[in-house]
Parts: C-alpha cells; sequence; structure tokens
C-alpha cells in the first residue's frame, strides 16, 4: 500500500506542483492587468459554474470507483454523462435572460460572459467523470497531463487575452479546460475511451437505482458544501461589492491553491486505494490513523510561520493595493490548518455509504456560516464576516476529522 501510495500520489503531486507554481506564479502580472472587481466577477462566474457543475454530474463519478465489475462502472460514467447533457441544456435556454440573473446577483459585468457559462459546465462536468474513470484504473499519467495542460494554458491565456479582451481571466478560465480535455481525450482515446462508448442502457438503469445514495444524499451534500463555501460571495456581494469579493477572492485562490496541490492529489490515491482494500476486507486503520497525526504536526509549525510573513509576502507577490487579501488569509489559517487533514480523506462517507449523515451535517455547516456572514452584514464589517465565517469553518471540519475516524472505527471492529 505505501509502495504504491508514494508513486502515485508522487506522480499527481508532481503534476500538481507543476501546474498550481505556473497558476500561481502569473498573478503578480494578473493582478497588475486587472482590477479586484474583474476577480470578483471572475470568482461570481467560476461560483455559479461551480455549482451547476455538481448538479450536471449528481456526483455519480463517484460511483465509477465503485463496482467490481468495468461494465458497470462504465455504466455509471453514462448515467453521469446523460445527466450533464441535460443540465448543460437548461444552462443554454437560460441565456436569453443572462441580464436579469447578473442583475439579481448584483454582477452586471458578468452579464457579455455569460452565454460561455454552458460550455464551461459541460466541459468541467466530463473532465470530472472521466478523472474518476481514470481514476479506477490507475491512470494517474493521464490525470497529471490533464492538470499540466489546464493550468498552464489557462496562465497563458489570461495574459494573453488581457489587452485585448476585458474578460479575458473569464474566457482563459473556459478555454482552457477545454483545451485540456480535448488533449486528455485524444491521448487516451484507445486505452481510455474507447471502453466508454459501449452504451447499454439497462445497466444504465441498474446502476442508477444501486447507487441512488448519491444524487439522493451526496449531491445535496456536495451542493450545500459547495454554496456553503461560495456563500461570501453569493451573500456578501450585494452589501460590499465586487471590490471587497475580489480582495477575498484573491485570498481564497493563493491560499488554497498550494493546499489542493497535496490534498487533491491525496484525495484521488487514496479514494481508489481505500475502496479497493475495503472491498477486500483489510485493515485501514492504522493508515489514516497515522496519516491525521503526521499532516497535524507538520502543517501546524509551516502555518505558525506564515502568519507572521503574510503581509510582507502579499505586498511583494500582487504588489501595492492588495493589503486585504493578506488579513483574511491569516483569518484562514486555522481553519485552513484542518482542511488540510480532512479534505485529503473526505471520501470516507461515500465508501461506507454515509451520505446521508454527511448530507446533514453540511446542512448544519451552511446554517453556520450563514448566521456568521449574517453578523458580519448586520456589524457593517466583511473583515468580522469572514473571520466568524473562517471560525466556523474550523469547528465543523475539525468535527467531521473525529467522524470519519469513527466510521473507520466501526468498520475495523466488523473485520
Amino acid at each position: 500500500m505505501n509502495s504504491n501510495i508514494v508513486k502515485n500520489t508522487s506522480r499527481l503531486l508532481t503534476a500538481n506542483i507543476i501546474a498550481q507554481t505556473v497558476g500561481i506564479a502569473i498573478y503578480p502580472i494578473l493582478t497588475r492587468l486587472y482590477s479586484p472587481e474583474d476577480f470578483g466577477t471572475l470568482n461570481m462566474f467560476l461560483t455559479i459554474g461551480g455549482i451547476a457543475t455538481l448538479f450536471a454530474t449528481a456526483e455519480y463519478q463517484n460511483s465509477i470507483m465503485l463496482p467490481k465489475s468495468e461494465k458497470s462502472s462504465v455504466a455509471c460514467f453514462h448515467v453521469g454523462f446523460i445527466i450533464t447533457l441535460i443540465v448543460s441544456l437548461i444552462f443554454v435556454l437560460s441565456i436569453p435572460f443572462a441580464s436579469k440573473i447578473c442583475t439579481l446577483l448584483n454582477a452586471p459585468q458578468l452579464t457579455a460572459s455569460y452565454w460561455m457559462l454552458p460550455i464551461y459546465i459541460f466541459v468541467i462536468s466530463i473532465w470530472t467523470l472521466l478523472n474518476y474513470w481514470h481514476t479506477r484504473n490507475e491512470r494517474f499519467t493521464s490525470v497529471s497531463a490533464y492538470q499540466i495542460t489546464q493550468c498552464t494554458t489557462s496562465a497563458g491565456l489570461k495574459w494573453g487575452l488581457a489587452r485585448f479582451l476585458g474578460n479575458g481571466l473569464i474566457v482563459g478560465s473556459v478555454l482552457a479546460p477545454v483545451i485540456a480535455l480535448a488533449a486528455n481525450i485524444a491521448t487516451t482515446f484507445r486505452s481510455a475511451i474507447r471502453p466508454l462508448l459501449t452504451f447499454d442502457k439497462s445497466e444504465c438503469r441498474q446502476m442508477a437505482r444501486e447507487y441512488a445514495n448519491f444524487p439522493k444524499y451526496s449531491l445535496p451534500r456536495t451542493l450545500i458544501n459547495n454554496v456553503s463555501g461560495n456563500l461570501p460571495v453569493l451573500l456578501l456581494a450585494p452589501f460590499f461589492g465586487m471590490s471587497h469579493i475580489g480582495f477575498f477572492g484573491m485570498a481564497l485562490t493563493l491560499a488554497f491553491r498550494p493546499l489542493n496541490m497535496i490534498s487533491a492529489s491525496l484525495y484521488q490515491v487514496l479514494f481508489q486505494r481505500t475502496a479497493e482494500q475495503v472491498r477486500r476486507g483489510e485493515s485501514i486503520k492504522r493508515f489514516f490513523s497515522k496519516f491525521i497525526r503526521n499532516t497535524f504536526f507538520v502543517v501546524v509549525p509551516c502555518f505558525a510561520i506564515l502568519y507572521f510573513i503574510l503581509p510582507w509576502l502579499t505586498n511583494w507577490f500582487l504588489g501595492n493595493g492588495w493589503d486585504d487579501t493578506a488579513l483574511y488569509i491569516r483569518l484562514m489559517l486555522p481553519w485552513l490548518a484542518v482542511i488540510c487533514i480532512g479534505s485529503s480523506i473526505a471520501f470516507i462517507p461515500d465508501i461506507f455509504q454515509k451520505q446521508r449523515t454527511s448530507a446533514i451535517i453540511e446542512v448544519i455547516y451552511l446554517i453556520l456560516r450563514a448566521c456568521a456572514l449574517l453578523t458580519g452584514i448586520l456589524m457593517n464589517s466583511f473583515a468580522i464576516a469572514i473571520a466568524l465565517y473562517c471560525a466556523v469553518g474550523f469547528c465543523v471540519v475539525g468535527y467531521q476529522i473525529v467522524w470519519y475516524l469513527r466510521i473507520i472505527n466501526q468498520y475495523e471492529r466488523k473485520l
């Protein structure tokens, strides 16, 4: 287990480091080409697209990992693909109402780019399904190639389009995954895509019923989690404007991109490996206990140092006028520390069919986050809203980690 985890995680992590380093390195240029309002509009576009993408797969991508037979796994992919087509079409039909929708969100600048949302939703959803198909079959090299292509292309397009388009940030964010997905399909057609071309209607119906817990419980849970994570953008924008959202969005980008380099790679590898071990009835407790303990002892000292150098680091990296970004990252640090652990093993409820309880936790999480942000709104302070929002995140994610360990302990007692 250790050798496979190290090998596969290293492969994904190397790709993530290359991709995210390029993605982050371009920001000192982008912050001098685009305004905080431009970044705020981008955050709104990605927020809407991210929420819609959840509906577009209905969380059936997780089911791709679970069946024993390849035929059933392919059927799970097809179920997600059909739903993706339907949701993408719905957003195409909403284009004539773009102006009203964007005005309602207090983001009129987004109107000119709204037509790109269906493209973004379709491409990201297809890659989400294909990503899990690659992961099931341990094609981590293909996943790594997509990550590098997508991030490097996105960085180049955002930079190159700045002088020609006012919405170059959004155009780059849409075209990059289109190019990366096309390249991935072209290079893996024989080994990975060809088996997906065989469609079995009866098998799709059977898999849709067998894994109905994913749209029934996992989708609401993930949707609530996504809305909850984007609540500052959705709730605070009408009261504080796109400039504040731009500063906060930049803080999220700089904080979560390095974090996701590691956690996303670990998530994919550990999900695949843990699902396989559980199918074989093997013990997993010792590994996860050690993983959580070691991650904690690495993260806490690093974040303590980061707290003191953030103001200088932000000014050096982004330039003048981005001081608020450093403040918001500082407020996030305790929350980010527990996310380092929790996000890497968040698949535990899916493996053990605990989606219902997980969905309840997410509902409570959303309510607490909304209360935190509303308190900041009532006090007319964006910083207080974010501070309370992050404090709630620290408490809830910490509880989730304890719950994951309880699920593992219950599994171990049945061996």
